[in-house]
C-alpha cells in the first residue's frame, strides 16, 4: 500500500461505505512510467489493495471521479479504465485539471458499497 503524500486518510469505512481519497500512480514512492496508462493502472492497483484491505474489491466500486492533467487523455485513459475495471461498471465522472501531486498525469477516487 502506497503512503500518503498528504494529511489525509487513504481510505474510510462509514457502516456499509468505502471511501477513498485520490490514488496517482505511485509504486514504491515513485510515479510509473507508461505515461496515462501506466500512472492509471497504478492507480487502481493502489486503489485495489486499499479496497482489499477493507474486504472489498473493484466489483464493490460504485461511482469513481478520475482528474486527468489533458482531456486528451481521455480515450487511453477510458481504455485501461475498461482493461482494470472488466464489465463492471461504476457511475463515473471524468474532470480536467490543471495540476495533480507530484506532477501525475491521472488520479482517480472511489466510493465502494459493501455489506
Amino acid at each position: 500500500m502506497t503512503t500518503p503524500v498528504g494529511p489525509y486518510t487513504p481510505i474510510v469505512r462509514t457502516g456499509d461505505w468505502l471511501v477513498t481519497s485520490g490514488q496517482i500512480g505511485l509504486r514504491d514512492g515513485t510515479l510509473v512510467t507508461g505515461g496515462v496508462d501506466g500512472e492509471l493502472r497504478q492507480a487502481i492497483a493502489n486503489l485495489e489493495a486499499l479496497l482489499v484491505a477493507e474486504g472489498a474489491g473493484l466489483g464493490d466500486v460504485v461511482k469513481t471521479t478520475v482528474f486527468l492533467r489533458h482531456m486528451s487523455d481521455y480515450g487511453p485513459m477510458n481504455e485501461a479504465y475498461v482493461d482494470c475495471f472488466g464489465d463492471h461498471r461504476p457511475a463515473r465522472s471524468a474532470v480536467g485539471v490543471a495540476e495533480l501531486p507530484l506532477g501525475a498525469l491521472v488520479e482517480i477516487e472511489a466510493w465502494a458499497r459493501v455489506s
